[in-house]
């Protein structure tokens, strides 16, 4: 079925870019200010900094348990018609993400001027995103084929009544939808920090990015109701087509009687078809015989949505970019930064649809092409001050230069500029083994109405999270956070549209964008 589909492609669950997420550890959870911190997290965050960390073999492991909501409040007056929707034209869809398992890894081993590091971690996606009754975007194009089926009923229905016919009315409609969304971008990162001097250390590296991805969507039970009675659309136009013949034939049994008539009293058949009763009811034998050919054009181009509509894409790909960094220390202040190149991305789809639609957006799931999803390139600059030898206070400011990545359709030209984040937080080392941090972070995207959709969107935000860290044995490190992501609400005016080549109407109306994201992180470092 080739309804207006386009399954969410940014299914991320975390902090970050559109695409990217930057929680790649408890620490980021505790404080995610952490782009000047030396820690075994800065092999994401800070890799030239590790270096720093001390001598020996690094490892540490985190879990997250993230869960997140998100919700579009969408107005069109196309929603009055919905059988369940209680006349109401406002309706919230709501889609309900969960990851009760995100795993990252990170390990370095640091001998005199050298630190040899690994990272693996889920640097884009994170989890699935199910929208248990569809979106907007579904509905209202069904409501559209309702709309247009009640204004044609309504008028056949004023023309045949004289004649004793009717067909079916339609005062609404009735459907089933779902729509799930998973996606995950695994990253391994390999590389090494080189210490130039007691300040000033470098890091080299290479970034694989493998990313699989599946979607889903589906509309059932697709009918037009007459009150609280529901028919398919096949049903309904057989009702209609019926109703036109059975007008026609009683308007061509009425023109015989007269043509007879006519004929009894003495006039040829050809006099008799000339008589104005019965050109009036032959011109409206035509009018009835081009009605019905309409119609069945009309049934013909609706009839993919008759069985509702199915569609899963299996994604896959992969893509690979360098990364470089640089941490220098001067006193009690450490300065960092770190320079994630643009990965190219191509996620090739294993698709139930296999060839083109007439609505465009579906054809990113054709089977065999291959989707442009590039991880956009991530410039992070970060300051920590050590106040004292027990308190630290961080700054960090990451930029992803979004508008430089290749996405599908070139949707990055229609944001207005790139992401910027803007992060701060504190450390206190409260006993010799006892700490304490927090931070925050605000997310500001460059974002447009033509951007924004239903089914893929992102919305301004500010984080904060805290949590500890003890160390259990000169060795062992145990971390645990809670980071919660709090979203403005985006709101935009949708344009009318026209669904090409169906002869359907969306009218204009307004969506509203929200979500919510909370974090649970524990982990352990372990020095050897």
């Amino acid at each position: 079925m080739a309804l207006a589909i386009l399954v969410s492609t940014n299914v991320s669950t975390f902090a970050g870019g559109i695409l990217t997420n930057t929680n790649q550890s408890v620490l980021f959870l505790r404080n995610p200010a952490r782009d000047a911190a030396i820690g075994l997290d800065g092999v994401y965050s800070n890799p030239a900094g590790v270096l720093f960390l001390g001598e020996g073999f690094h490892i540490g492991f985190n879990w997250q348990y993230v869960r997140q909501t998100r919700t579009v409040t969408s107005q069109n007056p196309l929603y009055t018609l919905g059988y369940k929707n209680n006349n109401l034209a406002d309706k919230i869809f709501e889609g309900v993400a969960n990851a009760p398992f995100v795993p990252s890894l990170q390990a370095a081993y640091n001998t005199g001027n050298w630190s040899f590091q690994f990272n693996f971690s889920v640097l884009g996606g994170g989890g699935k995103c199910e929208f248990e009754h569809g979106v907007g975007t579904f509905e209202k194009a069904v409501g559209s084929i309702a709309q247009r089926l009640s204004n044609v009923s309504a008028q056949l229905n004023q023309q045949l009544s004289p004649l004793g016919v009717s067909v079916p009315s339609v005062t609404g409609y009735d459907m089933d939808a779902y729509m799930k969304g998973q996606q995950y971008y695994f990253g391994f990162q390999l590389g090494a920090a080189r210490k130039i001097n007691e300040n000033l250390s470098v890091y080299g590296g290479l970034r694989l990015l493998y990313g699989i991805a599946t979607y889903e969507a589906r509309i059932n039970n697709i009918r037009v109701m007459d009150g609280a009675n529901g028919i398919t659309l096949p049903q309904y136009f057989e009702g209609v087509i019926g109703g036109i013949v059975n007008a026609r034939t009683k308007v061509q049994a009425g023109i015989q009687q007269y043509v007879d008539a006519y004929m009894a009293a003495g006039m040829t058949q050809e006099q008799a078809m000339q008589q104005p009763t019965v050109q009036e009811l032959t011109a409206k034998s035509q009018q009835l015989q081009a009605v019905g050919e309409e119609l069945a054009s009309s049934a013909e181009s609706l009839a993919p949505y008759a069985n509702g509509m199915n569609l899963k894409s299996d994604q896959t790909g992969w893509g690979v970019s360098p990364v470089i960094g640089i941490d220098y220390k001067i006193g009690r202040l450490n300065l960092a930064a770190k320079y994630d190149f643009k990965t190219r991305m191509r996620m090739k789809n294993n698709s139930t649809l296999e060839e083109a639609s007439v609505v465009e957006a579906t054809n990113k799931y054709i089977d065999g092409t291959s989707v442009p999803e590039d991880a956009p390139a991530l410039l992070a600059l970060g300051a920590q001050w050590s106040v004292t030898d027990a308190v630290r206070l961080n700054l960090g400011y990451h930029h992803f230069f979004d508008k430089n990545a290749h996405w599908y359709q070139h949707s990055e030209k229609d944001l207005d500029g790139d992401t910027n984040e803007f992060l701060a937080g504190g450390e206190w080392d409260v006993t010799k083994r006892l700490q304490v941090s927090g931070g925050a972070q605000l997310t500001r995207y460059q974002l447009s109405d033509k951007y924004m959709n239903d089914m893929s969107f992102v919305v301004n935000s500010w984080t904060f999270g805290l949590g500890i860290g003890y160390q259990i044995t000169d060795k062992v490190k145990v971390n645990a956070a809670y980071f919660q992501t709090n979203y403005d609400n985006y709101d935009m005016d949708t344009q009318a549209q026209s669904i090409a080549g169906m002869g359907l109407e969306i009218p204009a109306g307004h969506d509203s964008f929200t979500r919510t994201n909370k974090v649970l992180g524990l982990g352990v470092e372990i020095t050897l």
